[in-house]
């Protein structure tokens, strides 16, 4: 059975290497996001790979444009059977040093934006038989990191709205999968915004050396087939919430010394 699946944020990175991935199966597939022309480039590439694509653009903060792109979608397809909440944008900026709007900027694009997408398509969900909603969280979303203050708030915030929509919805055929990732080589330090909102524009070397984003694709597409609660994602750093969970003493001795932009 061919799937629709709409993906967020994806115009790049994750969410680009998602669509890519779901591609070789001949999903149907809904790319949003803000980058027009990256959003067509990505779906030039699915059709080729096998999928019937659909290019539904919309900004995260507006929530007129939200609506808008629910209702478009609702229009194109007859159900979606995998919601992947994925845009985003992260942070490297001290609490001391980030102004307010900044803070309200990255709530609103981590948080708020995939809540209120949630919120209006879910009753079409429900109505259509169910599916299967992919939140794109991070290991920030499971402890505390220097300079990422309100990023990780974000993430914590996450985990406790979608986990009881999980509880809520269970019993019409919605289920939820968390997906954790640490260090994955995309560009998401070079554009995260710095305590004035402007963008980092450095690729962190952290970053650089995380997992192949290809990789991490292959693996949040498998827990979504196993139909996973939580998927942890990474390299060595995803043992910290272990520690964290275990061993918080030696959770806090590694975070005290690793450098946050490296």
């Amino acid at each position: 059975m061919i799937k629709t699946i709409w993906i967020t944020g994806a115009s790049s990175g994750i969410g680009e290497a998602l669509a890519e991935q779901w591609s070789c199966a001949n999903a149907t597939l809904i790319l949003s996001g803000r980058n027009w022309p990256e959003l067509e480039r990505v779906g030039e590439a699915c059709s080729k790979l096998g999928s019937v694509t659909h290019i539904v653009p919309f900004d995260l903060t507006n929530e007129v444009e939200i609506t808008e792109a629910v209702s478009k979608v609702q229009s194109i397809a007859e159900r979606i059977d995998i919601l992947v909440n994925n845009g985003g944008v992260t942070q490297r900026s001290l609490i001391i040093d980030t102004s307010q709007d900044v803070n309200r900027r990255i709530m609103e694009i981590d948080f708020w934006g995939h809540v209120n997408l949630t919120r209006l398509i879910l009753p079409f969900m429900i109505r259509t038989g169910g599916g299967t909603i992919v939140v794109m969280s991070s290991l920030s979303g499971l402890f505390g990191f220097p300079q990422r203050s309100m990023y990780c708030a974000a993430k914590h915030a996450l985990h406790g709205f979608f986990e009881t929509l999980r509880l809520e919805h269970y019993r019409d055929n919605i289920r939820v999968t968390m997906v954790c990732p640490g260090r994955i080589k995309t560009n998401i330090s070079f554009h995260a915004l710095t305590s004035t909102g402007t963008e980092h524009g450095v690729m962190d070397k952290g970053q650089l050396n995380g997992v192949a984003v290809e990789k991490c694709a292959a693996i949040i597409a498998k827990a979504v087939k196993k139909r996973r609660k939580q998927v942890i994602i990474g390299k060595a750093d995803k043992l910290m919430p272990y520690f964290k969970r275990f061993v918080p003493w030696l959770f806090y001795s590694i975070a005290l010394r690793i450098d946050p932009t490296g």
